[in-house]
């Protein structure tokens, strides 16, 4: 068994506690629909915000709303990069899988353009 990393990222309506509780919940809830990810096979998550997003830790909310409270997961700012997209949650799931797993990379919203 070998770890791999799945990306994704979706842009948060407005920086509210309710709106990014919904951002985490829609992105991780079709990563891991995407990627059949079973959660004792997740190694750890590490999200980034950019600096206009800060009313609540994303991390928060995969251990509420998906159950992952044994999951070690951090939250952190993304780099302030000029022009750069605003309002926008990433995320990276590290997770044990066999060596020929796929990881589809998950971009919604307005984050679709980071990949498109």
């Amino acid at each position: 068994m070998i770890t791999k990393g799945i990306r994704g990222a979706i842009t948060v309506d407005s920086n509210t506690e309710s709106d990014i509780r919904k951002a985490v919940v829609q992105l991780l809830g079709e990563m891991v629909k995407q990627n059949n990810i079973e959660s004792d096979k997740i190694s750890h998550v590490i999200f980034t915000v950019t600096n206009d997003i800060n009313a609540a830790f994303p991390a928060r909310f995969a251990r509420i709303d998906l159950g992952w409270d044994k999951v070690a997961m951090m939250c952190f700012n993304e780099l302030d990069v000029p022009n750069s997209l605003k309002m926008c949650l990433r995320v990276l799931i590290v997770l044990n899988c066999e060596e020929n797993f796929e990881p589809k990379f998950i971009y919604l919203k307005g984050a679709s353009i980071l990949r498109g």
